[in-house]
Order: structure tokens, then sequence, then C-alpha cells
């Protein structure tokens, strides 16, 4: 007698089973599958009932290791997954960047709901996520906040307690504020990867954490030292303008 065939049919589970034994919340795997990351389900039974393949399981811990541990973007981790590239100088430097910068934004999450409770206009939140000034997470039932968004918004909030008004300075301001930061940071980073990446060696990671405190605290000097001889550089300019008018 013949020995039966194996079963080759692949295991189907639900995504809360994938969310169970992967131990990634069903918000987060629903977000890696419109990002492209996971394929779709392998069978639908109904408008609201999907199954997928188990084997899935490990791909999703493996993007959520990548995540938590490099600090890598969904777009890379797709092209890492896909065997389109693999893990480079550049990721490393980035791992180290991102690990460094989120040492000083801690670890408070707030919700759209209780910045709105707060003082926060909708449209003012909606305008500086559209600007990319804000990154909020939307894998839940509503945006969270964290980190520099966090921070960023409490100081906007500081400075309308403070007294400056909507009329004096409008949250539009950060559209060309914001762009003119990433000119800056766009020659940081050209550097970065032209000049200090190259000759790192095995050195990579303690110099690009070195380097990456350093600018922090440059950018602040370097603003500082200009700021009060620009003030005076204005005000003379428009001395010497009036005074030609008259």
């Amino acid at each position: 007698m013949a020995a039966p065939e194996p079963d080759t049919e692949p295991e189907l589970v639900k995504i809360s089973d994938l969310a169970r034994r992967s131990d990634v919340p069903v918000p987060t795997i629903k977000h890696y599958l419109r990002e492209g990351l996971l394929p779709g389900p392998a069978r639908k039974t109904s408008r609201n009932m999907a199954w997928y393949d188990a084997s899935l399981v490990g791909r999703i811990r493996r993007i959520k290791s990548l995540q938590r541990e490099h600090f890598l973007p969904l777009k890379v981790i797709r092209e890492i997954l896909d065997g389109e590239r693999t893990l480079s100088a550049d990721d490393t430097a980035l791992r180290v960047l991102s690990k460094v910068l989120r040492e000083d934004t801690g670890t408070a999450s707030v919700g759209l709901s209780e910045l709105i409770e707060a003082g926060h206009p909708a449209d003012e939140l909606l305008w500086l996520e559209e600007a990319a000034i804000l990154a909020p997470d939307r894998e839940g039932e509503e945006p969270m906040y964290s980190g520099d968004d966090v921070a960023l918004l409490a100081v906007l909030l500081e400075a309308r307690e403070a007294g400056l008004s909507e009329d004096m300075l409008p949250y539009s301001f950060l559209g060309p504020y914001s762009a003119s930061i990433r000119q800056l940071v766009r020659m940081e980073v050209s550097l970065f990867r032209g000049q200090l990446l190259p000759l790192a060696g095995d050195r990579l990671e303690s110099v690009a954490e070195a380097a990456t405190r350093l600018s922090e605290r440059l950018v602040v000097l370097l603003r500082r030292r200009a700021l009060v001889p620009m003030m005076e550089r204005l005000v003379r300019e428009e001395a010497e303008r009036q005074s030609q008018e008259s």
C-alpha cells in the first residue's frame, strides 16, 4: 500500500493569530500590510474574514526586529527582506543616529483627542503633519504623537501661553523654518556620508555617535553666535533705508 501524500497545504490563520504568535499588535500588522511588507490574505471566506499564511510570523518578527534594533524605515526593511539590498554602512550610521537622537525625546505618547483638549487646534495638527513637521503613528484607532512631536507641540503651546498669539507667530512660520533646517541637514548628511563614513573603518559606530552628538551642539552654538549680529545688521540696514528715503 502506497504511503499517503504529505500534506503540503500551508497553515492558514486569522490576523489575530499572527499577532498572538509574533507578539506584534494587530494594528501594526495591518500597517505592514498597507505598506507592502506582507502579502495579502491567502484566502478570504467573506468580506470581513481573511486567512493568512502562518509562516508570515517569522517575517513579522524580523520586521519588528529591524525596526527596534536598527531604526530603519519600512521602505528599507522591505528591500532588505526582499533581497534587494543588505545592511550597509549607511544603515549602521542611521541606527546610531536614531539611537542618539531618541535619547532626549522621552517616552511620552499622546493621542490626537488629548492634544486637541490641551489646546492644539485640529487644523493646526493636520497642517503640521501635511508639512512633514509632525509624523504621528496612525497604526491605531487615532493618531498617536510621541518623541520629538510631543516636544515640538509642547514648545508651541508654551509660546501661546507666554503671549505669542497666532497673529504674532502663526504656526505656518514653521514651513519656511523647517525648509531652511532641511537644507542644513542635507549638507550635514552629505558631509557625514561623503567624508566621515568612508574614513571611519571599524570605528564606524563610535565615530557616527560622536559626530551626531557634536553636530547637535554645533548647530545650537553657531545659531547663538549669529543671532545678535544678524539682528544688529537688520536694524542698521533698516535705518539706512529710512535715511535714504527721507
